[in-house]
């Protein structure tokens, strides 16, 4: 029996070896991709991008010449691909059936404005034989709730007629009207860099300047700017830097409005702050969700290579859909070329990062305000805080039940109702004030009798929550937030990486006893402990934060009365 079926099996042609062969035509195909590509490791990455950008998916062929061409093993390479959500992967010999793909985005503040109808609707006057159409986490639009990606063009307050519209028109990305490098310099810009190049502004100056500022890390841990450049200067040898770019917060997208608007601010602040710190090289991990963003990066990186002030080469690398990537160590995993596993610490990044070097690692904000701080002084930014006991400006990510959302640049530490108040215009017409987000998915959730508290880094953490990236998210009466929790927790278990047992299968659980309401609180208490003490990194730990605030502060509604 087991002989007539090895006899009927195929047989390997005797002149070749074992495995999957390559073809002529695919390493071809992927040489003519690649170009100016080196074979490492580092960019295994980009070149998926290449290869999903031109033929709309990831072939086996594909991935057989690319592993052969990165001498990297198949399992690797699918590895990798297939950890990423852009990343379309097929079998040899078949296609995907669309011509086109529409993002929706689900998140939270995209939720509320309706995002499951437009979902349905548009479902209901499309083609899903040619145009497939996708459910994702937030893509950073969340001003402009419902948003959608019609391929690369962004879709803002999305109706089913704009989608429709929209898929037949060219789908590449609209370029906003932004400051270029000839505008940036006719109103000073890059002074400050030319001061710290002929030695007008050392570190120790520098270091000085911005630790009575006040300047942390805005990309959501609020560590001090100084601090870190005092730590990787302290390391010999060859040292890089890192930009986080992955703006995944669901709620944020103030690094996306920047970027869009005012790029040249945080280009320079980069490179003070690499040579300053003395960093050989600067990689900007910008998200692939953001690609008008790419693209004026892109374009002005080349103006820019062409001056006498542009000195640490900086090296664009696309994210592909990860949200885990925004923690620094995945992110510096990805940038390797590899799955987006957050790393266990110590030794944490400043001391062993990038390639195994010293790195030092910053957020857009933070680098935006650099150049403007280090020029007019550490008393000139500290002054912008809302009292003495805060420091500093803020850009808040402001979405969901105001009547005038977007990126509000307002003093650090203001509370939460004058920001809506004096910034957004006050609720939309017939919503009352119930709840809100101070720190977008991951910050918690609290009660609008809470709204008076100031939002910045040390406030919340007494209380179990953060500001994070200051992301904003109003609720109001006609909200329900129980909705709202597994709405979040949902996000975070289909971004999370899977690698620790606690956050991959917690999740999970939670949104299976949400969902069927389970009132049990000692058992979601367990859960909640056991996650936050034993996920290797922050998603795992602060995922359980808004199911927290729902037992605390709004029990009700899990007993079933709003």
């Amino acid at each position: 029996m087991l002989h007539s079926k090895l006899s009927n099996s195929v047989k390997r042609d005797p002149s070749l070896p074992k495995g999957r062969q390559t073809d002529d035509i695919s390493e071809k195909e992927i040489k003519e991709l690649v170009g100016d590509l080196h074979f490492d490791r580092s960019q295994l990455i980009e070149a998926l991008h290449l290869i999903q950008d031109k033929f709309n998916c990831l072939s086996q062929r594909h991935l057989k010449s690319l592993s052969e061409l990165f001498k990297l093993s198949q399992a690797e390479v699918f590895e990798v691909a297939s950890f990423y959500h852009h990343f379309d992967i097929v079998k040899d010999g078949e296609s995907l059936d669309h011509e086109l793909t529409i993002r929706i985005c689900d998140g939270l503040s995209c939720e509320m404005a309706g995002a499951q109808h437009l979902i349905k609707n548009v479902k209901e006057i499309i083609d899903e034989n040619k145009i497939r159409i996708q459910k994702v986490p937030c893509i950073g639009r969340c001003a402009n709730a419902p948003a959608a990606q019609v391929g690369k063009k962004a879709v803002n307050n999305a109706t089913p007629l704009k989608l429709l519209k929209f898929s037949k028109d060219d789908t590449a990305p609209e370029i906003p009207d932004y400051q270029n490098l000839s505008d940036y310099l006719n109103i000073g810009g890059y002074e400050c860099l030319k001061k710290v190049i002929s030695k007008k502004l050392n570190l120790e100056n520098a270091i000085s300047i911005l630790a009575k500022s006040g300047l942390r890390g805005l990309g959501g841990a609020g560590f001090p700017a100084d601090k870190k450049w005092q730590i990787v200067n302290s390391y010999n040898g060859i040292r890089y830097m890192t930009i986080n770019g992955d703006e995944g917060e669901p709620g944020t997208f103030k690094d996306r409005f920047w970027l869009e608007s005012e790029p040249h601010k945080m280009l320079e602040g980069a490179q003070i702050a690499a040579l300053l710190v003395g960093c050989n090289k600067i990689y900007l991990y910008m998200r692939d969700e953001y690609p008008a963003v790419l693209e004026i990066l892109k374009a002005e990186i080349e103006k820019l290579e062409k001056t006498n002030f542009w000195l640490v080469p900086m090296e664009i690398r696309r994210g592909a859909g990860a949200y885990i990537c925004g923690e620094e160590s995945a992110m510096i995993e990805s940038i390797e070329g590899k799955r987006g596993l957050p790393r266990h610490r110590p030794p944490y990044i400043a001391e062993k990062g990038l390639f195994g070097r010293p790195t030092l690692n910053h957020n857009i904000e933070t680098l935006f305000w650099i150049p403007e701080i280090l020029s007019k002084g550490s008393e000139w930014f500290a002054g912008l805080g809302f009292n003495e006991n805060h420091k500093g400006v803020r850009s808040y990510s402001v979405s969901g039940r105001v009547l005038n959302p977007g990126v509000k640049l307002a003093p650090a530490g203001i509370p939460v109702r004058k920001l809506i108040e004096d910034y957004c215009g006050g609720m939309l017409p017939g919503h009352e004030f119930k709840a809100f987000f101070p720190g977008g998915a991951s910050g918690g959730i609290f009660p609008a009798r809470m709204s008076n508290m100031g939002l910045d880094f040390g406030i919340f953490e007494p209380h179990g929550g953060f500001v994070g990236s200051h992301a904003v998210i109003i609720l109001s009466d006609q909200d329900s937030i129980l909705d709202a929790v597994i709405n979040t927790i949902k996000f975070f278990k289909h971004e999370s990486c899977g690698q620790c047992t606690p956050c991959r299968n917690g999740t999970e659980k939670l949104i299976s006893l949400l969902s069927n309401s389970n009132k049990d609180v000692e058992l979601y208490e367990d859960l909640m402990m056991v996650m936050r003490d034993s996920s290797i990194c922050g998603l795992g730990q602060a995922a359980t934060n808004c199911l927290n605030h729902l037992l605390k502060y709004f029990s009700e509604e899990l007993n079933g009365t709003r």
